[in-house]
């Protein structure tokens, strides 16, 4: 009888423990979801640009535009990091409204 009770209270211990991790866990991610909303919603309101995820691959594809010619720039090739510039300018320009 002894050991039905000690592993009926070890199980139910183990139970709340557990119970206690995913719901710390959950709250976490969840509070790391709200934040990148959040975030993306600010970021795409300050730009004048849908959420979508088209408009979010373009930010990303025209913003890598313009570091790929700031770079071009910095080594000294004026000719292509002017062209990725432009680019990189006329993508992001679509998105700003």
């Amino acid at each position: 009888m002894l050991a039905n009770g000690f592993f009926t209270w070890l199980g139910e211990s183990l139970g709340e423990a557990i119970r206690f991790i995913v719901e710390v866990l959950g709250g976490f991610f969840a509070g790391i979801g709200v934040a990148a909303h959040d975030f993306i919603e600010g970021l795409t309101g300050s730009l004048g640009m849908d959420t979508s995820l088209f408009g979010l691959i373009a930010l990303i594809l025209g913003l890598g535009l313009l570091y790929k010619g700031i770079r071009a720039l910095l080594q000294r090739s004026f000719l292509t990091g002017a062209l990725w510039m432009l680019f990189g300018l006329l993508v992001l320009s679509w998105l700003i409204a």
